[in-house]
């Protein structure tokens, strides 16, 4: 069983179409917690609430990096996505983090990000930018089988 972990942007169904495409592999996904009010305020949800927001930013960081953390660390693959609407900070700390334990790590990015994610698609074993090349090459690692 090969344990792959879905990190960055969340606001397409990019995971929904690589777990379905995916079905008849010898996968397990884990992901961030992906509801954006559910993550952002998990921390002062559970340790109590904070008058600063920095301090509420900084509870649910913490809380999340348990998390993230943990599902890198157990991860064989790490697939990371910068999607086109936003900058994603975290996804690209991701990226480092799975990089410097020496994660097999792919990314996924549009052309236009070519430039600004050279050093982070330099740390990667593949850089596509659909979903679907991400279960060819999980397929391709499984089994040996090309599309």
């Amino acid at each position: 069983m090969l344990n792959v972990y879905l990190s960055g942007e969340i606001h397409t169904d990019w995971r929904d179409q690589i777990t379905a495409a995916a079905a008849d592999l010898a996968v397990t996904f884990s992901a961030p917690v992906t509801d954006h009010a559910a993550s952002d305020d998990c921390g002062v949800a559970i340790m109590g609430a904070e008058d600063d927001k920095f301090w509420h930013d900084n509870k649910g960081a913490k809380l999340n990096a348990i998390r993230t953390r943990h599902a890198i660390e157990n991860a064989d693959v790490v697939v990371v996505r910068f999607g086109e609407k936003y900058k994603q900070w975290n996804a690209a700390f991701d990226a480092g983090y799975a990089a410097a334990l020496g994660k097999s790590l792919i990314v996924m990015h549009g052309a236009d990000h070519q430039h600004a994610l050279k050093e982070v698609d330099a740390a990667a074993l593949a850089v596509v930018q659909e979903p679907a090349q991400v279960v060819e090459i999980l397929r391709y690692v499984i089994s040996g089988q090309l599309p």
